[in-house]
């Protein structure tokens, strides 16, 4: 698979920079989304279950977070917890947005696996080391805010992930 870097102008520096072979062959390839504070992305009354494994803590996580069109405070405290910066172990409140838009995708495109995550919440303090060891993060990246994730689906290619997160125009998205 050829990787390549794609842009929605609209959020800038949504994707951290990915140096790890996370689907096979060596090959560095991962979507990443990020969602503007004002999106309109709605989510609707049904319920919504994620199922999700962090590649950097290796915890897994599988929770409903929606009922009845509304959201469930203690599951989204978890999710705010699982997507935390793994490297100070310091959560955010993340954009409701953004974990909707990541279950739409998820169920859109029919994936049966968990959501892989590679990175969410990164404090800008830990933003701001990444940047200082050369990786090419935004100085106003949007995970320092809550509103972005790095991901992939372990059984659809991330090129179809990619077209989808497109299409919605509601924010940035990275492909790697």
């Amino acid at each position: 698979m050829k990787c390549r870097e794609t842009w929605l102008t609209r959020v800038e520096g949504v994707a951290s920079q990915v140096r790890h072979g996370l689907l096979g062959g060596g090959v560095a390839c991962a979507m990443a989304l990020g969602v503007m504070v004002s999106s309109s992305a709605s989510a609707s009354a049904e319920e919504r279950t994620l199922s999700m494994y962090f590649t950097h803590t290796k915890e897994s996580l599988t929770i409903t977070y929606k009922r009845n069109g509304k959201y469930v405070p203690n599951a989204l405290k978890k999710i705010n917890w699982f997507l935390r910066d793994w490297r100070r172990n310091e959560p955010t409140k993340m954009s409701l947005e953004t974990v909707d838009l990541l279950w739409e995708l998820h169920a859109d495109l029919g994936s049966k696996k968990p959501i892989h995550i590679i990175s969410a919440y990164r404090s800008p303090r830990t933003n701001a080391m990444l940047r200082r060891i050369g990786r090419k993060v935004a100085r106003k990246s949007q995970h320092t805010r809550g509103n972005a994730i790095d991901f992939y689906f372990p059984d659809v290619p991330v090129e179809k992930i990619m077209g989808s997160a497109l299409v919605r125009k509601v924010g940035g998205v990275g492909y790697y």
